[in-house]
């Protein structure tokens, strides 16, 4: 499927852009300041909570119903596949390493060298901060493949190729090389002026669960792109 089709959705949930929908999924182009699913700290209006409705189509005795399969941070935007099956789920769940995922950012700063890997054990303390250890029992092992697709006006516009999935991932390893992602008031700099996270899950590569048919889809470039570093035209993911 082409990168840049969207299937018709004739009616929209309140919220959330549905990007494509079958029998078996759903694929959303999910705003910043909305959580994926809630938690036991915070439980205010989810994606979850708004494709749940979406699927019930208003009738709260329906057994529909959507399974998160894997989230974004509340303040980063983009796509997020969710399934209407437990095996799909399951499927899509255990075939997650062969999903491609790239992703659009501005940091601050200028990058040397221009591409490469950041590789670092990633961990998390009791305050929910995210940090790289030296300690290999402690930390996962965390790959972010990054490629500066434009520099200027003290920022660079990366492109993101997410080879592990870890928590807060893009933004502690870019913030720990020195460059944090513009607007990340947890691990960025404090009071950059920008009040939007400039993290935007642009595009996702799958295998269909039922199907089997490779899908690819992506979104436009953000406005926050062109506000920080001017427009930019980036090839279709």
């Amino acid at each position: 499927m082409s990168a840049t089709r969207r299937s018709p959705v004739k009616h929209q949930p309140k919220g959330v852009t549905v990007i494509h929908e079958d029998r078996d999924i759903i694929v959303v182009e999910k705003p910043s300041g909305l959580l994926t699913m809630g938690t036991d700290r915070d439980k205010s209006r989810t994606v979850h909570a708004i494709l749940n409705d979406y699927v019930r189509k208003g009738d709260p005795r329906s057994r529909n119903r959507v399974y998160i399969v894997h989230r974004l941070d509340r303040d980063t935007s983009g796509i997020l596949i969710l399934a209407k099956s437990e095996p799909a789920k399951i499927f899509l769940q255990g075939h997650w390493q062969e999903t491609d995922k790239r992703y659009l950012t501005v940091v601050h700063g200028s990058l040397v060298p221009k591409a490469g890997t950041i590789s670092s054990y990633l961990a998390e303390n009791s305050a929910f901060t995210v940090f790289s250890t030296p300690d290999t029992a402690l930390g996962k092992l965390s790959h972010t493949e990054y490629t500066v697709l434009k520099e200027g006006r003290g920022f660079s516009l990366l492109e993101i190729h997410l080879l592990t999935g870890r928590k807060h991932q893009i933004r502690v390893q870019l913030s720990e090389k020195g460059h944090p992602v513009v607007g990340d008031r947890k691990y960025g700099k404090v009071n950059d002026g920008y009040g939007t996270l400039a993290l935007h899950a642009r595009s996702i590569s799958f295998t269909h669960p039922v199907s089997g048919k490779r899908l690819t889809f992506a979104t436009g470039i953000p406005d926050f792109v062109s506000r920080l570093v001017g427009k930019l035209e980036v090839p279709a993911a």
